[in-house]
């Protein structure tokens, strides 16, 4: 069990969330937990828990509030994190592992000492901590006015370094994003504004570059009565002048954490948004997608923003590099970068791990071997989605810059190797990315259908490294190359409360905490779908999420598509996935995930198909390699329960008699209608 400080007041299993009610036992426990390990004084406590004039018998009920602290740990099983009576206060001890706080402070500290790649991904991480109001559900002044601006000064620093690493690799559009946000949250921070004016000079925007320094001076002239610092005023100066900034500083630590003071008159947090990487506009591209800049400094979260989203369209910018090198506004501007993922949630595990493979140093014999994963998993998983946020996370890495090339038509037809080849013979020219040119290239291979279509790439390009996105396992692929399979599941709630906060807002999503994790549920933590339910909520801002969450349940698939982009659909998605399986194939899916007996046996497929046990092993196996199944126990199989629902809605057109190729074969038939593999597997 974890607490979870970092915004209202909870208990999680890392499954359910427990909000805990407004009440003096929880203002008491906010108090513990802001000084784990250490003694709290009784006589700060009764100040915090009934004001500075406590009633006489404070002492008495304080020792009750304590008591019930007690029985809440056992009512949730979290009695080990017992609160201690000692001589002068009260203490609960805490580690990383139980306060969300010390995990925040340890990735934190883990980033500051790591120094590489990995250091804007574990801030990110942190900064995902956030979650709602900060104690919004703690009635207590004391806490709100000591505590509350101190841990928001811990965030904001964090913050600030994360847009500096943004600044430094050249990657001022996503630092936009933040910094829209933050400054008009934190209008006095001179820090944020300096750096939203220079990411708005170097992507070419002078104009609001300078419209941006006018507001924050004039913001000071008017509420201080100062000028802006030195900094600021040395780049309104080169902007006017239309300088060349030159690339960002690569060390931009100007002060540590213990150095810097609070803002004077900073707002509440729980008044600020949590996570400050809010994408604008939701897409296609599995769990977060992409967006385009902000149209204008008023409106940094359009709807409306143009998002290179889709597969399609990225397929003719392959030879996009990740990292843009910074240049003047009046240079010809560089080629367009990859689709980001600025508001990246979740996945940690994996973004780890694929960080060490393609970054690490190839051991000597290795070099005829490109390093690769494989990223496998349902439809609308968000398979495309963490490989872009990888890609951009090591591109510095990857010199002749990274590609992505998508290995399906839009007609969904898979594209030969041949093609693939020839195409990135074109964006790769002069031997760019196959070690000729004394660089490496990252290759995103996305939404790969067979092994084969990949084997040519990988040896062609051996010198650099590859991401292979695919719904089946490509088992054959590792068998003959090797490389690190990662298979990807649903969110757990915690990371799909992160993605509604980080699309929809924090204070939206705070006001209904228990609809929002409703919400989730009925998404059932599935990426795509999180999306466009947050998608659904941003163009009608007067819908309550819980009545949202109540209309989805009743029509989960059916009710998860938008009107003006037919690709944002799970119903579609899911189609398009079955017209991909044999016709039989498909048809063993739609009977087993409609079917009310999960989890699934081997024995049970086979009473449902109406086939022998070992072919029905066989339609699992294949099932489970095209992510339409998840293996729990060992022999035990079940299915999402957004791919159950589809199956119901399907059910209609597909029930009846076995097709003749599942039914076991009659007397005097072969078993194997090729003579080697039963047609179902086909």
């Amino acid at each position: 069990m974890r607490f979870q400080l970092l915004g209202p007041l909870s208990v999680t299993d890392g499954r359910d969330v427990v909000m805990l009610p407004p009440s003096k036992p929880t203002a008491l426990l906010a108090a513990l937990l802001l000084r784990p390990g250490s003694i709290v004084p009784t006589d700060r406590l009764r100040d915090i828990v009934w004001g500075e004039e406590h009633p006489t018998t404070a002492k008495t009920a304080l020792q009750s509030c304590v008591l019930r602290l007690r029985r809440l740990f056992a009512k949730y099983g979290i009695e080990h994190q017992a609160v201690v009576a000692v001589a002068g206060g009260y203490r609960i001890d805490a580690d990383a592992d139980t306060l969300d706080l010390l995990h925040f402070r340890r990735l934190v500290a883990r980033a500051t000492a790591s120094g590489n790649d990995s250091e804007l991904y574990t801030l990110r991480s942190a900064l995902a901590l956030w979650q709602g109001g900060l104690l919004s559900n703690v009635p207590s002044d004391l806490l709100h006015r000591d505590e509350v601006p101190r841990l928001a000064e811990e965030r904001l620093r964090v913050l600030e370094r994360v847009c500096d690493i943004e600044l430094e690799h050249g990657r001022c559009r996503e630092a936009l994003v933040d910094l829209w946000e933050v400054t008009r949250v934190y209008p006095a921070h001179e820090r944020f504004a300096e750096q939203l004016v220079e990411a708005l000079y170097r992507t070419g925007r002078q104009t609001e570059a300078l419209a941006e320094y006018r507001r924050i001076k004039g913001h000071l002239r008017e509420g201080l009565g100062v000028d802006p610092r030195a900094e600021l005023q040395r780049l309104e100066l080169a902007i006017l002048r239309g300088e060349d900034l030159g690339r960002a500083e690569p060390t931009r630590r100007r002060a540590a954490p213990s150095e810097r003071t609070a803002i004077p008159g900073a707002p509440s947090p729980q008044d600020t948004p949590g996570s400050l990487a809010t994408p604008r506009s939701p897409d296609s591209l599995g769990s977060l997608g992409s967006s385009g800049s902000p149209t204008s400094p008023t409106s940094p979260a359009s709807p409306g923003s143009p998002a290179p989203a889709d597969r399609e369209a990225v397929a003719t910018s392959i030879a996009s590099p990740v990292a843009t090198p910074v240049a003047s506004p009046v240079a010809s501007p560089p080629p367009p970068p990859l689709p980001s993922v600025p508001g990246f949630t979740g996945r940690e595990a994996e973004v780890s791990s694929l960080v060490h493979l393609l970054t690490a140093e190839r051991p000597e014999g290795d070099a005829e071997r490109a390093p690769f994963a494989v990223l496998s998993g349902a439809p609308g998983i968000g398979k495309t989605a963490l490989a872009l946020h990888v890609a951009h996370l090591v591109g510095r890495h990857f010199p002749d810059g990274c590609l992505l090339l998508p290995l399906i038509r839009p007609d969904g037809s898979p594209r030969p190797a041949e093609e693939a080849a020839d195409e990135l013979r074109r964006a790769l020219p002069a031997g760019r990315g196959t070690g000729l040119s004394g660089g490496r290239s990252l290759l995103v291979l996305d939404d790969v259908v067979h092994p084969d279509q990949v084997r040519p790439l990988l040896t062609a390009y051996a010198c650099g490294a590859a991401i292979v996105t695919s719904r089946m396992g490509l088992a054959a692929l590792v068998a003959t190359h090797g490389g690190t399979v990662h298979r990807l599941g649903a969110l757990d709630p915690e990371q799909s409360q992160a993605l509604l906060t980080a699309v929809v807002g924090r204070e939206r999503i705070a006001a209904e905490p228990t609809a929002a994790l409703t919400l989730a549920a009925a998404c059932g933590h599935h990426p795509l779908a999180l999306r466009i339910a947050a998608a659904r909520l941003l163009t009608r801002p007067r819908l309550r999420l819980a009545d949202y969450a109540g209309w989805l349940r009743n029509d989960p698939v059916g009710r998860l598509s938008l009107a003006d982009d037919p690709r944002m659909s799970v119903p579609q998605r899911l189609d398009e996935a079955l017209q991909r399986l044999p016709p039989a194939l498909a048809d063993a899916h739609l009977r087993l995930a409609g079917s009310p007996h999960h989890p699934l046996t081997a024995s049970g497929a086979a009473g449902l198909l109406g086939l022998p046990e070992d072919t029905a092993e066989q339609v699992i196996e294949r099932l489970l390699d095209a992510g339409l199944l998840e293996e729990g126990q060992p022999g035990a199989f079940w299915t999402h329960d957004l791919l159950r629902a589809h199956a119901r809605r399907a059910a209609g057109s597909s029930v009846g008699h076995a097709p003749a190729l599942l039914r076991p074969p009659r007397h005097g038939e072969s078993p194997q209608l090729d003579g080697s593999r039963p047609a179902a597997l086909r």
